[in-house]
């Protein structure tokens, strides 16, 4: 009997728990007949899709294609099922999305309220933290990233490109000093990132030569909006996207400076999400409703 659904059940448990015996306590079953069924998979397939190590199993570059386009098909299937059961005309179901702090309160949230007035049935399970997560171990639909992407089997949509500011508030300029050129930074407060992939936060130009600057400042924070809360503070400069400041500077709570040394500056941002034209139904929903409208949002900058 075809049991590819089962395999693929199982293969996704295996992935998710990162060895035989974890899996094989989740499914209540035994460690060899989990064994056994991942390895039939991999003689039908005639590939390896599990490195297998004494400390963890972890999925070879054809694992982690089978282990996308398995969590796909068995979402669709489950979407289907739901749906003829409840005898419901249009999808729903649980949608998961992770962003960056500042993006998803800024720019995402503010288009959910008028998301669910047009697709009520589909709950968005939302995740916002300045780290990046693993879309595959933390079962993520959809990932709004910032920033250079390391390779991966993802579908990307490119939502835009938000430009770089550096800001402080006008009481932060008033005690200190407006920094009138790079070398000037050296004498103020500059807020800084913790998260792995800020590995250059102050980058910035000097005579037509790009500066990556190691400023020590006060404050080291894994997500921009503590940084933007303590510009706000006037306890320093904050480097920033524009969206994520784009209010304060309108009603005058922070002031740009330096803008010529960072003119050019951007950073592309993209929706991400496994599955590509297999993504569940509720995923291709949500990102056709969100997509235009964060772009919009990245343009009015």
């Amino acid at each position: 009997m075809d049991n590819r659904a089962g395999e693929m059940q199982v293969f996704l448990r295996v992935v998710e728990a990162g060895s035989f015996s974890e899996a094989a306590r989740r499914l209540r079953m035994t460690p060899s007949a989990v064994s056994k069924m991942v390895g039939r998979v991999e003689s039908r397939l005639g590939a390896r899709l599990l490195e297998r190590s004494t400390r963890r199993l972890s999925p070879t570059a054809e694992g982690r294609l089978y282990y996308e386009r398995s969590q796909a098909l068995l979402a669709e299937l489950e979407e289907i099922e739901r749906d003829l059961s409840q005898g419901a005309a249009c999808g729903g179901g649980v949608v998961r999305v992770s962003a960056s702090v500042g993006f998803g309160a800024l720019a995402l949230e503010p288009i959910l309220p008028a998301f669910w007035a047009a697709h009520p049935r589909i709950r968005v399970d939302l995740s916002l933290s300045d780290e990046i997560v693993d879309l595959y171990l933390d079962r993520t639909d959809v990932a709004f990233r910032i920033g250079p992407l390391p390779s991966s089997g993802m579908t990307l949509r490119k939502l835009g490109a938000a430009a770089r500011k550096i800001v402080a508030s006008p009481d932060y300029l008033a005690r200190r000093g407006t920094p009138r050129s790079v070398e000037d930074l050296a004498d103020h407060a500059c807020l800084s990132f913790n998260f792995r992939r800020s590995a250059a936060v102050w980058p910035l130009r000097a005579g037509g030569r790009i500066l990556d600057n190691d400023l020590a400042g006060p404050l080291i924070a894994n997500n921009g909006e503590t940084v933007r809360r303590m510009a706000l503070a006037g306890v320093g400069l904050a480097r920033m996207g524009e969206f994520h400041v784009r209010e304060d500077l309108k009603a005058g709570r922070l002031v740009e400076v330096l803008a010529e040394a960072v003119v050019g500056e951007t950073e592309d941002v993209h929706a991400l999400f496994p599955g590509g034209e297999n993504a569940p139904h509720r995923v291709r929903v949500f990102l056709d409703f969100v997509t235009p409208r964060l772009k919009a949002c990245l343009a009015a900058g």
